[in-house]
């Protein structure tokens, strides 16, 4: 065979063999191209069944284009299955699954006439009328590949799936706690609080699901926007810092911080500070749980007189003080403290009536600025906490885990524990009044008996079981309340608390030590005089002598040394004027207090007048003609001005500056209380996620 031939008979192989190839392999066939089975055909067809498929979500905006990435495979069977559909909107991702279960099955493709199975991709953008052209691709890993070579382990594809899609605020939808400071709740107060809505406003902290009826968080957020296109700006100004969202589950974390530089001018320090940087994460697990958990690592110094309140307060074990309402302080530096904090808590709303908060904070119950049942006056501690809601009732059950850290009912060297139930009844009986019942009991480990599970009962009065644990082995206290809407600019509010009701002793006229009552009245004025934004508040609070105490050393209403009521315990006056303004993001408020206090007259409490929650009842001044101001009577004037302006409305970031005037006078001079006059000047930058209480 001469060579010429050779060449001719390889080129006429080849030619059959290329033919025989393109043979060999076939495209999948939708039925209305069976005539017709080409590539062309099959791209146009499947693009226009995807697209009548589809159904864009009705909340979307039809103009804004949303881009999806897809790939997806056709099997042996002729089934169309997605693979992966990447793209920011998770309805978008919803509806166009959707598309796919709908496609209609058809012809496989083959090779060497045996079904195989084919993988495409594409982008396309939604709606599809949007789009100038679609070209549907083979990915290059599948031409000319068997079945059993081209199937892909889906446990490949899980890394993939997991993209970062784009939050949308959605905290602001979630039962997440709004972290209660008294100037972010007044932001919704009034809404709340208009005739005929149906809210409950006492137990606090609300949830965004709570509030987000009357008070829109997002178009808020929105309205406040800085108009910048760096990074740096919109994590500062506008946005959280990090954001993590799959679809079922979101987590926002962030950065906060409480940096205070201030001037006591009446102090022989050169400047007081606080120097507090947090982290707090918060997020949502499919619908129903939510968790948040912040950490707060601080150090500072204060005013004298907040210095001196904080080290009188102090455990028994060495460490100097207790910093109110945060957490048990070590030394640190010069006249300074280190104390550090951690709470958190995961919450379950099984349904629209219930809401499970297992958690390591505060809580508070009222509509005023103090409250005389619970407030966050007291360290951060654990709870359990059950919300009911249904019909025109609110009902509240709470379970906590006390300290005392007196060393005089302290030894092992571990503070005393002791447990608190509460519940509290809301109960809207017009559209303008609202009636509340509150009931609480604690009790200590006596007889390592621990948490008393006869306490778990959400229903049962807790003065039953008190007697029948025991009458000695718990305190209980009951207490009423009340909210009238005058207007929708005006409402009034009131809180009784009484310790222990012997009839005898409070209708006797005899001013017995057992009359241990305690009331507050207030009255808020919302847009006052029409001026929008602008709330004004007059409060009044008077507790008696011995109220909150006990005649055990270890069941009085306190924790860490702390009322977890009212700041200044019992015998007491307090008349306070309060007025809130905002306007964007600047916000101002003044504050005016005038108190009479009966003070104890030394650390024994011997005799034992009534003011400290803390003394023992058997060591009482008097049976009779107990007044309030007995013992060492002194007069308190508070002036407290702060203005700030709103750095971040998705994180509560503020700069702020405030002014504080305390003037103090005792009827008798002592080492520890004594006449003194405090003039407070202090700059901060804060993430307002809490109160504080200066006005003490």
């Amino acid at each position: 065979m001469n060579l010429n031939r050779l060449i001719l008979i390889l080129a006429l192989n080849v030619t059959f063999l290329s033919n025989a190839q393109k043979k060999l392999e076939t495209y999948p066939v939708f039925k209305k191209c069976e005539s017709n089975p080409t590539e062309q055909c099959f791209s146009k067809t499947f693009i226009s069944k995807l697209k009548q498929n589809y159904k864009h979500p009705k909340d979307l905006d039809s103009t804004q284009a949303v881009e999806a990435k897809l790939l997806f495979e056709v099997d042996t069977a002729g089934v169309f299955k997605p693979i992966f559909i990447n793209t920011l909107n998770v309805k978008v991702k919803n509806q166009l699954e959707k598309a796919f279960a709908n496609l209609p099955q058809i012809q496989p493709a083959t090779y060497n006439a045996k079904p195989r199975f084919v993988r495409f991709n594409i982008t396309v953008k939604v709606p599809f009328e949007l789009n100038e052209s679609l070209k549907l691709a083979q990915t290059s890993n599948t031409v000319n590949k068997t079945s059993t070579e081209i199937k892909t382990n889906p446990l490949q594809l899980e890394y993939d799936r997991l993209k970062n899609q784009k939050f949308n605020d959605e905290q602001f939808d979630s039962h997440l706690n709004i972290p209660f400071s008294h100037e972010v709740y007044n932001r919704f107060d009034k809404q709340m609080n208009l005739i005929g809505t149906n809210s409950h406003t006492a137990s606090k902290p609300f949830s965004y699901e709570e509030v987000k009826t009357y008070y829109n968080f997002k178009d808020n957020v929105e309205s406040l926007r800085f108009k910048t296109d760096t990074w740096f700006g919109k994590k500062f100004f506008n946005e959280d810092l990090v954001t993590i969202k799959g679809d079922d589950y979101w987590f926002t974390i962030n950065i906060g911080a409480d940096l205070q530089l201030g001037k006591d001018f009446d102090s022989n320090n050169n400047y007081t500070y606080n120097n507090t940087r947090a982290a707090f994460i918060q997020g949502q697990l499919g619908e129903k749980i939510n968790v948040f958990t912040a950490i707060y690592e601080s150090q500072g110094r204060f005013a004298d007189y907040f210095n001196r309140y904080a080290e009188s307060i102090g455990p028994y074990d060495g460490n100097p003080a207790t910093v109110p309402s945060r957490g048990i302080a070590k030394t640190f530096g010069e006249n300074a403290y280190d104390y550090p904090i951690a709470e958190g808590y995961i919450s379950y709303k099984p349904s629209q009536y219930f809401r499970f908060t297992l958690g390591h904070g505060q809580n508070f119950i009222g509509d005023g600025y103090r409250s005389l049942f619970i407030s966050d006056n007291a360290s951060i501690h654990p709870y359990f906490k059950i919300e009911t809601n249904v019909w025109k009732l609110k009902y509240t059950n709470t379970w906590r885990s006390l300290r005392d850290i007196r060393s005089a009912v302290n030894d092992n060297g571990s503070y005393r524990t002791k447990f608190m139930a509460t519940h509290h009844l809301s109960y809207n009986v017009t559209k303008r009044l609202n009636l509340g019942l509150f009931e609480s009991v604690i009790w200590e480990n006596d007889n390592n008996r621990g948490f008393d599970f006869n306490y778990l009962n959400p229903v049962i009065l807790y003065q039953m079981i008190q007697f029948s644990t025991g009458s000695e082995g718990g305190n209980a206290l009951i207490g009423l309340s009340y909210k009238y809407k005058w207007t929708d600019q005006i409402n009034s509010y009131g809180q009784l608390i009484i310790d222990e009701f012997a009839s005898d002793a409070v209708f006797g006229g005899q001013q017995s030590w057992k009359n241990k009552l305690g009331y507050q009245l207030g009255v808020k004025y919302f847009d006052a005089f029409n001026v929008k934004d602008l709330t004004l508040q007059l409060e009044y609070n008077q507790v008696r002598p011995y109220t909150y105490s006990h005649n055990t050393g270890v069941l009085n209403y306190g924790h860490n040394n702390q009322s977890l009521a009212h700041q200044w315990g019992a015998n007491f006056r307090e008349l306070i004027g309060i007025a809130r303004y905002r306007k964007d993001r600047w916000y101002g408020h003044s504050k005016l207090i005038f108190g009479k206090r009966g003070l104890e007259t030394n650390d024994n409490f011997d005799p034992y007048f009534g003011g400290s929650i803390f003394g023992n009842e058997r060591d009482r001044a008097f049976e009779n003609n107990v007044k309030i101001g007995q013992g060492n009577t002194v007069n308190i004037f508070i002036g407290e001005l702060e203005v700030g302006y709103l750095l971040n409305p998705k994180t509560n970031l503020k700069l702020y500056t405030s002014l504080i005037y305390r003037d103090f006078k005792a009827s008798t001079n002592t080492s520890k209380v004594f006449d003194n006059t405090t003039t407070w000047l202090n700059f901060g930058f804060r993430t307002d996620l809490f109160n504080w209480y200066y006005d003490r």
